[in-house]
């Protein structure tokens, strides 16, 4: 699913159900201005059992950042809760726990949002 006009700024909660498939590897939920241009590039692989985030800019990845804990499971429905502001994303997991990811464009609001892999959207709220 690919959103082009949805406006995520600083101070935003951004909340997304997402259910993986029965035989998921992975699936990303991207944030940004374009599909060259993502700030956040969250990447559950369920074979490594982590979550791999990154950033694209002008076309080009930066360095992964690997979380060693995976708080769901393929085939169960799963909940995220995503805020930022110019410096950094904080991503709460199912389970409550939160990670964070430096928010490399470090812009204030985003228009491109894309969910891409073995899952799909249940629901997604903004406010």
């Amino acid at each position: 699913m690919l959103v082009k006009d949805m406006t995520f700024k600083e101070g935003h909660e951004f909340k997304i159900r997402i259910k993986p498939n029965d035989s998921c590897s992975s699936f990303a939920i991207n944030i940004g201005h374009d599909s060259e241009n993502i700030a956040l590039h969250f990447n559950p692989r369920f074979e490594a059992g982590s979550i791999v985030c990154n950033s694209l800019s002008g076309g080009c990845w930066g360095d992964e950042q690997c979380d060693g804990v995976l708080p769901f499971s393929c085939g169960e429905e799963c909940k995220f809760y995503i805020n930022f502001n110019s410096q950094q994303f904080y991503i709460k997991l199912p389970d409550g726990s939160m990670m964070n990811f430096p928010n490399r464009l470090g812009d204030v609001k985003y228009k491109f949002f894309d969910v891409s892999g073995d899952a799909r959207i249940v629901g997604i709220k903004i406010k």
